[in-house]
């Protein structure tokens, strides 16, 4: 059961990080560009690093030691670029104002002149739905890479509960200039992320009873190709969107070094 429930609750601690950016959004006038720069970057570096360095390994050794070698590469390359093709496709079913992975300014929504309030609660709605679809795999990743190696799952845990941030604000600050609610947007922030977690019990309830070396090569390499679309597709856009493009990629390589210290010490 506890090898069971540790995955569970990194899970539900990166989707609680919504709640998180909404409580940013009230104490805070004015988001800082720079900040929300460097902690995106900080989470690509760490989701880059972890997927190419230990996950794409991972998943190499247990393909092989089934399939072969070429054939294990094959296996491997097949499931990171299918992780990537189920990604891709939820951006593209979205629509693209809702769609978080879209750019725009967190500040330009900060704004009650610019759009009536009845738009901007179906906006903070549509947000939230829109996030909560993007979160769902994510907590699939989160659980399965928690349940192979539980230091590798603190790390994509922390860097996704960072990335969870700026969408929690994304989400509360319209719902709460359309309602004058900080309640109902909270509420509306933190239900985004419970998607997480949901993801992460599906994964139990589907994956685990089939868990073997195969599913388990299978499944690393479709987290790292999904984490690695979202760090170029969402996280590194955004991060040169928020601030200077340096302080972005200082934070993306700040990242790769924590993580390559955490593989070293633990």
């Amino acid at each position: 059961m506890e090898t069971i429930l540790y995955p569970l609750l990194l899970t539900l601690f990166a989707g609680l990080a919504t709640g998180i950016g909404s409580i940013i959004a009230f104490v805070a006038h004015r988001t800082s560009r720079g900040f929300f720069s460097f902690t995106l970057g900080l989470s690509a570096g760490v989701m880059l690093y972890v997927s190419f360095v230990e996950l794409f390994d991972q998943s190499r050794t247990l393909f092989a030691d089934v399939w072969g070698g070429r054939l294990g590469e094959l296996g491997v390359a097949l499931f990171f670029f299918a992780g990537m093709g189920v990604i891709g496709l939820i951006d593209k079913l979205v629509p693209s104002f809702e769609n978080p992975h879209e750019l725009r300014q967190i500040e330009s929504l900060n704004n009650p002149v610019k759009a009536g309030e009845g738009r901007l609660h179906h906006m903070g709605l549509l947000t939230a739905l829109a996030i909560a679809i993007h979160n769902f795999p994510e907590g699939i990743a989160t659980f399965m890479a928690s349940q192979s190696n539980p230091s590798i799952g603190v790390a994509i845990a922390v860097a996704i509960a960072l990335h969870n941030i700026p969408e929690g604000i994304a989400v509360s600050i319209p719902i709460y200039y359309a309602t004058g609610s900080k309640k109902r947007a909270f509420a509306y922030s933190l239900m985004s992320g419970l998607a997480e977690p949901l993801g992460a019990v599906l994964a139990f309830l589907v994956l685990m009873p089939f868990m073997n070396d195969v599913v388990l090569g299978a499944v690393l390499s479709a987290v790292a190709g999904i984490m690695v679309y979202i760090s170029i597709d969402e996280l590194l856009p955004a991060a040169r969107e928020y601030g200077k493009p340096h302080v972005a990629i200082w934070g993306m390589v700040v990242g790769m070094m924590i993580m390559a210290a955490s593989l070293i010490l633990l």
